[in-house]
């Protein structure tokens, strides 16, 4: 070969050193993209902006689904409802901050997805979000029922 090599500096300790390759989380050998996907706005983010018209009700359910869900308990399994309005409300939390704010530090409850309250919520009844909240938002059972109906149409077509 003509010339000389190439690497002879930085085996040497000159020019500047290569940092190592990144690898990405739970891959083994990967590199890590040069630009991380976009993270998915959170409950919270979304009841504001579904709230405010900036996001459409599409949008939100699918936020919706993928978000953890606090709900409060009682002795038994379930869901509490609360049978003192028009129509029977479950309360439920975009966080364990909202959900304290509203049922004590001390008060117990259970987290589940919001695919499986669409999933398990009872038929009759809706729910509310962050009752005490600024931005709460209440889904009576005609509004269960239509984000059922959606829920099927995307996973069966």
């Amino acid at each position: 070969m003509y010339g000389y090599d190439q690497n002879a500096g930085a085996q040497q300790g000159y020019g500047s050193p290569q940092p190592p390759p990144q690898q990405a989380p739970g891959g083994y050998g990967q590199q890590a993209p040069l630009y991380p996907e976009p993270s998915q706005p959170t409950l919270a983010d979304a009841v504001r902006a579904f709230t405010t018209g900036s996001l459409s009700a599409e949008d939100f359910q699918q936020v919706f689904a993928g978000s953890k869900v606090y709900c409060p308990r009682g002795e038994n399994p379930g869901f509490l409802a609360l049978h003192n309005t028009q129509q029977p409300v479950i309360p439920m939390f975009t966080s364990l901050k909202e959900l304290r704010s509203y049922a004590g530090k001390d008060s117990k409850y259970f987290v589940i997805t919001g695919a499986e309250v669409i999933d398990l919520l009872p038929t009759g009844y809706g729910f509310v979000l962050d009752m005490e909240g600024e931005h709460r938002m209440v889904f009576d059972a005609k509004a269960v029922e239509q984000m059922v109906d959606f829920a099927m149409r995307r996973m069966y077509g």
